[in-house]
């Protein structure tokens, strides 16, 4: 899509006026709305997008079906909330720092983290799998909210450098009835930082909806605050790539830190512990199932002219994934019991040194007969 198509809608439908219903580009049925312009569409720039979302909806399956097997002992799926993900995560630059939550698969897949990496923590081998400055991103954080003030902190940092760097900070509804969030965005507004909240409005904190959490939405709380905000339909790829983009270019010239709400759906539990049939109604799924991201831009890119052999190369490729998910996850090690003394302080520690020393003779005793 063109940046001047980008630009306006963002100015004209969502910046000033908080309206009731998000901004969106394309409907569930894959057509078109008011706002979105067959001309301004790149195939090959949809079909990047929707292969994206696909392989991070296989990972996701995949991962779920290895935790049901015994392989991982926990998943939480980012099922359903692909588009919202890809869609931002494309819409700022590589060397931007990201400071996710703990579902943002489909993000961390776009920034070139494997199968393996990701798998690691859920398999409980190491804390992360990755290394953050690599990939310009942060590991996961289990403790609810607290990555938005890690994300601040390193904004005003930054801030300090003097560059066009900007940080973007993924949470979800449940997360915004947090403190740390809320103390996030007040910090970030009054030092205007060069920061970008991206709430995933997934409409369930676990079991709790947010008709039950909140009486404003998220955007408007953060306006109060002072923040630019923005409300995008999450499942829509395209409108959230848009506004994305439209929210990391006035952050990044300096207009201050600004905040997106993407209302989309988690298709899955909140959890592979969780089972969301005793707390929501089938009706729901099915509302919701027909709004599915990748359905969307299936639609619209059939519309567009790509031919089934683009989709049967897809899935063929899907397919192989799956495969290195599979192959990965259980080709993973974990360390020795001895490599955890080395990761309790951050300098030696004699204390700590003397049992290891023991706990290496005792296994070396054992290992020998004695």
């Amino acid at each position: 899509m063109t940046v001047s198509l980008i630009a306006s809608a963002c100015s004209d439908a969502v910046a000033p006026g908080y309206p009731a219903s998000p901004l969106r580009l394309v409907a569930p049925d894959g057509t078109l709305t008011d706002l979105g312009r067959a001309a301004d569409i790149d195939p090959d720039l949809v079909r990047e997008l929707h292969r994206d979302m696909a392989r991070a909806r296989c990972l996701d399956h995949a991962a779920l079906a290895l935790q049901r097997q015994g392989e991982v002992s926990l998943w939480l799926m980012s099922w359903g909330q692909e588009a919202a993900q890809v869609g931002s995560i494309r819409a700022v630059r590589d060397s931007d720092m990201v400071f996710p939550s703990y579902r943002e698969h489909a993000a961390a897949l776009c920034r070139g983290i494997t199968p393996a990496e990701l798998l690691t923590q859920w398999r409980g081998h190491r804390h992360a799998g990755w290394d953050p400055t690599a990939h310009r991103f942060h590991i996961y954080s289990l403790v609810l909210g607290t990555q938005t003030l890690h994300a601040t902190g390193y904004a005003a940092g930054a801030a300090m450098e003097g560059t066009d760097e900007i940080v973007v900070t993924y949470f979800g509804d449940g997360a915004a009835s947090q403190g740390d969030v809320n103390e996030a965005l007040n910090w970030a507004a009054a030092a205007g930082l060069p920061i970008l909240f991206f709430c995933q409005n997934n409409q369930w904190a676990i079991s709790t909806p947010t008709t039950t959490q909140m009486r404003t939405p998220v955007h408007r709380r953060a306006a109060g605050f002072g923040l630019r905000t923005y409300h995008v339909d999450g499942n829509d790829v395209l409108a959230v790539l848009a506004v994305t983009g439209e929210a990391a270019a006035r952050v990044r010239a300096g207009d201050g830190p600004a905040l997106i709400e993407a209302e989309t759906y988690r298709l899955a539990g909140h959890s592979s512990s969780d089972d969301p049939g005793r707390y929501r109604t089938q009706a729901e799924v099915e509302l919701w199932q027909g709004r599915d991201p990748l359905a969307r831009s299936d639609a619209l890119l059939r519309a567009l002219g790509t031919p089934d052999s683009w989709f049967d190369q897809l899935q063929d490729e899907l397919a192989a994934f799956g495969d290195e998910v599979r192959k990965a996850c259980r080709g993973l090690t974990g360390p020795g019991l001895a490599d955890l003394f080395g990761t309790v302080y951050a300098e030696p520690h004699d204390a700590l040194d003397q049992e290891r020393h023991d706990y290496l003779r005792h296994r070396d005793a054992l290992e020998a007969g004695r």
